[in-house]
């Protein structure tokens, strides 16, 4: 769920508050009871855990399906080596 900072107009109390992306924005400020605005924030940051991250890690069911049949059937036999003279 997003923080979004806010400001009042009436006595520019700033304060934040963590808010799901459909929620409207906040009218009113809880100190004074006046108009707020809501400020443009610098987002947050990405953190990865774990061992790795990659695009494919999470790819649809039927993505990974369509995957599996594009799959060669069998290993191909490595080409033969040539011999150096």
């Amino acid at each position: 769920m997003p923080t979004y900072e806010y400001k009042c107009k009436k006595c520019d109390h700033i304060f934040e508050r963590s808010q799901n992306i459909t929620e409207a924005p906040l009218k009113r400020c809880p100190k004074c009871k006046g108009a707020i605005k809501r400020l443009i924030g610098s987002g947050s940051g990405i953190i990865f855990k774990g061992t790795g991250f990659y695009a494919t890690d999470y790819r649809s069911a039927s993505y990974k399906e369509a995957k599996e049949k594009d799959k060669p059937k069998s290993d191909p036999k490595p080409a033969p080596k040539e011999a150096k003279s």
